[in-house]
């Protein structure tokens, strides 16, 4: 009898050392049994990836940079621009991995955070919590990914240029037809979201 009080004891004091050691291991692997890893697939981002993407390295001078062409042409609503401010500007990613996918871009032809001034670095953060609201209130995703890519191997699609990505995500936008059909199902085109989105930026100010 001694004997099995002692084993009994011996696998509880275990038992707590797990639950105050490994819990929080064994939670995450469970999760990641029961879900795996998730990834975003955007394989209808090949043209550009492989295009434009692709030959872009970090060195481009401005003349040679697609979002300062497209801010000397002064044409806004022909490349999404949803609006510009003092530092930077808003536009719609023209090769979106969901509706609604936002750049924040600094008007100034630089690389790197510590290029810009402080200020265009705190109206930049200041911009990312107001695009963050406005997609949320208008488009309502389940969650949102917030993050700026420096250079190219980090995936920067245009690395000599700073710019800061605002991501809706909704559940289930990683399906598999990106994934097999090459296909990506997004719910609203360019042009609608523009629409949607451009008054409350042009009521946006910073």
């Amino acid at each position: 009898m001694k004997k099995i009080i002692i084993f009994t004891l011996l696998i509880g004091s275990a038992t707590t050392l797990i639950n105050s050691n490994d819990k929080q291991q064994i939670i995450e692997n469970k999760i990641h049994e029961e879900h795996g890893m998730k990834k975003l697939f955007a394989p209808w981002r090949t043209k550009y990836t492989n295009g434009e993407a692709h030959k872009n390295d970090g060195t481009e001078k401005r003349d040679e940079c697609s979002f300062c062409t497209q801010l000397d042409e002064q044409d806004d609503e022909k490349y999404f621009i949803l609006k510009r401010f003092k530092y930077n500007f808003v536009m719609l990613n023209r090769y979106p991995y969901n509706a609604g996918h936002l750049l924040i871009i600094s008007l100034e032809h630089k690389k790197n955070l510590y290029d810009l001034s402080p200020e265009a670095r705190q109206e930049l953060i200041e911009l990312s919590s107001h695009c963050t609201k406005i997609v949320q209130d208008i488009l309502k995703p389940a969650a949102m990914n917030i993050g700026i890519n420096l250079g190219k191997i980090a995936g920067a699609g245009m690395p000599a240029h700073l710019h800061m990505h605002i991501l809706p995500r909704w559940l289930g936008d990683t399906n598999f037809l990106p994934v097999f059909g090459q296909t990506k199902v997004i719910s609203i085109d360019l042009t609608t979201v523009y629409k949607q989105l451009k008054p409350s930026f042009d009521a946006l100010e910073i």
